[in-house]
């Protein structure tokens, strides 16, 4: 069974970069079933869906962090990486990596979570 687990929980400062890497085991990140997705949820508040890598390496985000964010991968390492720009104490929250079915672009596997706090 696939698993999926976040980088350890950070403590990052206003206006850095954050980056968290998402280490996928037994399943391929270059499988043509699958996108590989990053999720995030501040506290007290919904899911928030970001972006996501497809096995072709196209990737997609969501229209209010496209401009800050950017997802790779390292196929040598079956990892796939989050990066955003210009965080600000609302980017404080719980993010997930999550695999994607392509075909019906249903959620299947999830990361455990991972801590992530933007603070002076």
């Amino acid at each position: 069974q696939v698993q999926l687990q976040e980088s350890v929980p950070c403590l990052v400062k206003p206006s850095q970069t954050l980056s968290l890497t998402c280490t996928v085991s037994v399943c391929s990140i270059t499988t043509n079933s699958y996108y590989w997705s990053w999720i995030r949820q501040p506290p007290g508040k919904g899911l928030e869906w970001m972006g996501a890598i497809a096995y072709s390496c196209s990737t997609y985000y969501s229209p209010s962090l496209k401009n800050r964010t950017s997802i790779s991968r390292d196929t040598s390492k079956n990892q796939f990486t989050l990066q955003m720009s210009s965080v600000t104490p609302e980017d404080t929250g719980v993010y997930y990596c999550a695999r994607i079915e392509s075909m019906t672009l249903l959620f299947g596997s999830w990361g455990q979570g991972t801590q992530v706090t933007v603070s002076t």
